[in-house]
């Protein structure tokens, strides 16, 4: 047995056990969160290479086999995706550490961090659609909490909103999930797909359009991405991060397996996909150029970007599923970047309204540094990480015929380049148009942040120029996921039941 994949769980649910404890001695519970984090980072890795290696790895829990047990399945996609979601997750818990913190909840932020990351890796592990739904409730649950801690009234507010949506998805996802065993009767993810081939079409074109709805909630899709852009800014800027670089990307993890496993090659799921791409990208992006505040143009763009990757999904080829791959890849450590230059510059100054803001080249160069690269690879300037991504796209639109996709993908991230410029212009170029609410930012002297917020900053945006770097071993990686991907049968199927 692997042991690495349910430790990829374990190890973080038991860490926030330890540390409710231990709840009195912080420092304890960081160090704790900082070995545990740094360790599954390591264990994922070694999953990339024996999943790329050996392909898909299987692990039957209590030796029960499926369909009749519980299966965690690393394969190619999720070992990748768990791979930068995690060193994503240190990245931001390090940030976390070295944030000030005023409020008297600090003792329970980690141990919820712990356990939205053990629900994160559940989600990319797990075989079966009912343990998909568990994890999901695990990340949510702790995400609930972690949206409103600081107990302001604009948090509750929007919090509420953010819960409201996500039980009521919570609730067609589970409801989902009972009429899909009502007609194939198991929720094992591999046999689900063996049983549907005898489900008649217009059933299994309902169950695929339901699940792509659920999943599209969480993923923030059009039009169902309204809950995203009041949610995120008013939370705290490490809540804010972690939520935009992982969360929705779980749901377009969710929408792409079950979409490939289930549903292969269904032409009206295909349709629906390519519609709301287009539809995602060009809604986020708009969004974002009507804003004044920079977290809630941020939070605009991760509902644009959601576009890119069903993208690739909807060509429903290796080279647009692979580009889609990619695209997540790169997106993951770049959106959580620039919120954690959000929250550098939210701590430097008290606010990151664009009209408080100006000057901060000469007097944050750090933060500038890291806003240039995470923000320029966001809108697709090459040599960086979202100009390839953005160009693997393009080649797979057009040589799948997408034309019109293809072309709003192109405008798209000329927009974005003109957001990420009006930041830039505001924010390190200008001059502020009204005071900064902290008295240490009206002067014209550096801006100093806490020395480990800069290094986590710099450090993920070190890894979005290593993604660039890397592009071409990456991207043999994600032609292997994608390969398998549409091939489940050869594949995942065959691995998870033995076939």
């Amino acid at each position: 047995m692997n042991v690495l994949i349910p430790a990829m769980v374990v190890l973080p649910v038991l860490a926030a056990g330890v540390s409710i404890a231990i709840w009195r001695r912080v420092w304890i519970q960081q160090a704790l969160g900082v070995a545990v984090l740094g360790a599954t980072v390591i264990g994922a890795l070694v999953l990339v290479f024996q999943a790329a290696e050996q392909g898909p790895l299987v692990v039957h829990i209590g030796g029960w086999k499926a369909p009749i047990g519980i299966t965690l399945v690393a394969d190619v996609f999720s070992s990748l995706l768990l791979t930068i979601s995690l060193a994503t997750v240190l990245a931001v818990f390090l940030f976390a550490i070295g944030q000030p913190r005023y409020d008297k909840a600090a003792y329970y932020f980690h141990p919820l961090f712990l356990l939205l990351t053990a629900g994160v890796s559940a989600s990319f592990l797990t075989g079966d659609l009912f343990n998909l739904y568990v994890a999901f409730e695990i990340m949510l649950s702790a995400s609930y909490v972690l949206l409103t801690l600081g107990g302001r009234s604009d948090q509750v507010r929007s919090g509420m909103t953010y819960v409201i949506i996500n039980l009521a998805a919570s609730t067609f996802l589970v409801t989902t999930i009972a009429l899909i065993y009502g007609a194939t009767g198991s929720v094992n993810m591999a046999d689900v797909a063996v049983r549907l081939r005898d489900v008649s079409p217009g059933l299994r074109d309902l169950f695929g359009i339901m699940l792509f709805i659920t999943f599209g909630i969480k993923a923030a899709i059009f039009p169902l991405f309204f809950w995203l852009p009041d949610s995120y800014p008013t939370a705290p800027v490490t809540v804010t991060a972690v939520f935009a670089g992982l969360l929705t990307k779980v749901g377009v993890y969710a929408i792409i397996r079950t979409q490939t496993l289930l549903f292969p090659g269904d032409q009206v799921t295909t349709a629906v996909v390519l519609f709301a791409a287009a539809a995602t990208m060009i809604a986020g992006v708009l969004g974002a150029i009507a804003q004044d505040d920079m977290k809630r143009i941020l939070s605009f763009h991760i509902v644009s970007q959601i576009g890119y990757m069903l993208f690739g999904l909807g060509l429903y080829s290796v080279s647009g599923v692979a580009a889609g791959i990619f695209y997540m890849i790169h997106h993951i450590p770049v959106k959580t970047t620039l919120f954690l230059v959000a929250g550098l510059i939210e701590t430097m100054t008290g606010t990151a309204a664009l009209r408080s803001l100006g000057g901060l080249l000469r007097r944050s160069p750090l933060a500038a540094i890291a806003f240039m690269v995470a923000g320029l690879s966001l809108a697709g300037v090459p040599p960086l990480s979202g100009f390839f991504g953005k160009l693997l796209l393009v080649q797979a639109g057009f040589a799948s015929g997408a034309w019109t996709v293809t072309g709003i993908s192109l405008a798209v991230g000329l927009l974005t380049l003109f957001s990420m410029s009006k930041i830039w212009a505001a924010v390190f170029w200008g001059e502020a148009q009204e005071e900064p609410p902290l008295p240490s930012a009206r002067g014209t002297g550096p801006l100093r942040a806490p020395g480990l917020m800069n290094v986590s900053t710099i450090g993920l945006a070190a890894v979005t120029l290593a993604v660039g770097v890397m592009v071409q071993p990456i991207w043999r990686l994600c032609e292997r996921a994608a390969q398998e991907l549409l091939d489940p049968r050869t594949a995942y199927i065959s691995a998870v039941l033995g076939q």
